[in-house]
């Protein structure tokens, strides 16, 4: 058989095993937005009959066989060699699993989704401790079974972060806590911004129709997908033709959708600009969570919150909200979304104390991971660490650690990419400004589809052809550097709060 016939049978094999898990990924958007109440339990039933399903095929031994076949030929082209390279790697690694344990591990996510969902609703972690704490015995198990050295969290921050270890993430935070710490100290002392419009009353159904409006001028492709609610915002795809953002609307915040529709737009983008050609394959996925997130970060803060931005959006969300923005100018209103203030949650965190936020959860959960710290700790630990970093502590537990979604998909190792990404993020949209002629003036007319046909050039295109730090190489010219974001931080504030 030769060598393109070969990989036509892996391209099969694989594709087959995508329709499994993006099946099973539209059952886990539905609960996420619209499942009966009553249809809990038998959903974790059926996410886990697929999950098996996906696991099975995924290590199979003829796939195996074939991968090894496959590896060995010299008539492939660059980007095919690299899809067999990768897929060789996962499969080795998925071999590790037992169907047991990925069947054991998808219920146990499922009952403590809903444990998390109830928790909120009665503002008691206590609701949601017991099935969190199977959960993290689950993932410890996980970072055994995976493998690691030094840290048992560097299994679990690998499915993340390809490379990524504890002591990476620790030198990163180690750089960049200090750098934003000393402006934060220095915003603190000068007036401090008026953002006192932004928490008037803005109804419901206004502020959907404006965001639905918003992420249409930011080249969503609403026939390629759609918006919805959900308790907290996601991203989530089933193909480059079929992605899935959610928002959520709080009528006394009108912050709360308008960057949250922006940042999972950024996702989504990204998610509609991978190649439909490589669906199912190495190369039609994400390069990682933290380039994922530097797209999100990058249109809802270096875009969403540029005073070019708002030059030309204003007068539009002015129309929609005369009552509310009548007095207003663009300059106050860019100020106030860009108000630095400690916030008890991270998702409308400002970008500079926003980090503070990442890190606890980082700390958090390593120490989960390596059980220094019980379960029934977490909201002492969380309230005693928001109170040392910001000055602020939680009044109840909605606001404090049951805010974020995470932990009830056992998504540990996630929460560091969210500042891996605005760090990449100030990078390349650096980068892309400097390529760029007039590109604030552009802005400033409504035109964002440069930085897009950029990022679908630079990013999107390749897939996982490159790890972070190769993609970051290639297109900024060095691989991840600190000094973009802080420099960013420093023009933007010290503009604003007139360091």
């Amino acid at each position: 058989m030769s060598s393109q016939e070969l990989y036509q049978q892996y391209q099969q094999t694989m594709r087959k095993i995508a329709d499994v898990k993006f099946s099973s990924a539209v059952l886990q958007w539905d609960q996420e937005t619209y499942l009966p109440p009553k249809a809990a339990s038998i959903r974790g039933q059926q996410l886990a009959t697929l999950s098996e399903i996906a696991h099975q095929l995924f290590s199979n031994e003829k796939l195996g066989q074939l991968l090894n076949q496959l590896v060995e030929k010299n008539d492939l082209s660059e980007n095919e060699k690299r899809n067999i390279e990768l897929t060789l790697e996962d499969y080795n690694k998925n071999k590790k699993y037992s169907s047991a344990f990925v069947r054991k591990l998808t219920e146990q996510i499922n009952r403590s989704f809903h444990a998390w969902i109830e928790s909120r609703k009665q503002n008691n972690f206590s609701v949601f401790e017991t099935e969190l704490d199977k959960l993290i015995d689950l993932k410890k198990q996980e970072a055994d079974i995976l493998g690691y050295q030094h840290h048992p969290y560097n299994a679990l921050l690998n499915e993340y972060e390809k490379g990524a270890t504890v002591d990476l993430i620790d030198r990163v935070f180690e750089k960049l806590l200090p750098a934003i710490k000393n402006i934060y100290e220095q915003i603190r002392k000068k007036p401090q911004v008026d953002d006192g419009f932004l928490k008037q009353h803005y109804a419901k159904q206004q502020q959907w129709d404006w965001g639905m409006w918003l992420i249409k001028q930011l080249h969503f492709d609403f026939e390629a997908g759609r918006q919805d609610i959900s308790e907290h915002p996601f991203t989530t795809s089933f193909a480059n033709t079929d992605v899935r953002i959610t928002t959520r609307i709080n009528e006394n915040d009108f912050s709360s959708m308008t960057w949250s529709c922006i940042h999972e737009v950024g996702h989504a983008l990204y998610e509609q600009g991978l190649p439909e050609e490589e669906y199912g394959l190495p190369l039609g996925e994400a390069a990682s969570l933290g380039i994922h997130e530097s797209q999100s970060r990058l249109w809802e803060n270096n875009v969403g919150r540029s005073l070019a931005f708002w030059k030309f959006y204003f007068p539009e969300l002015q129309k929609r909200f005369p009552n509310q923005l009548k007095n207003i100018s663009v300059e106050a209103f860019y100020k106030a979304i860009n108000k630095v203030e400690p916030s008890l949650i991270r998702t409308e965190a400002d970008e500079l104390t926003y980090h503070f936020n990442v890190v606890i959860r980082y700390e958090l959960e390593k120490k989960l991971i390596e059980g220094s710290l019980k379960t029934s700790d977490i909201p002492a630990f969380w309230n005693e660490h928001y109170q040392s970093y910001l000055g602020i502590s939680p009044t109840n537990d909605k606001s404090g650690c049951l805010q974020d979604v995470h932990w009830s998909h056992g998504s540990f190792g996630y929460f560091p990419t969210y500042s891996l990404g605005s760090l990449y993020a100030a990078q390349f949209f650096s980068t892309i400004s400097s390529a760029t002629n007039n590109s604030l003036q552009a802005i400033e007319q409504g035109d964002s589809r440069f930085i897009l046909n950029w990022l679908r050039e630079n990013i999107h295109s390749y897939g996982r052809k490159f790890t972070s730090e190769e993609l970051c190489k290639r297109t900024t010219g060095t691989t991840l550097d600190i000094q973009y974001f802080v420099d960013y931080i420093l023009l933007k504030y010290g503009l604003i709060y007139n360091l």
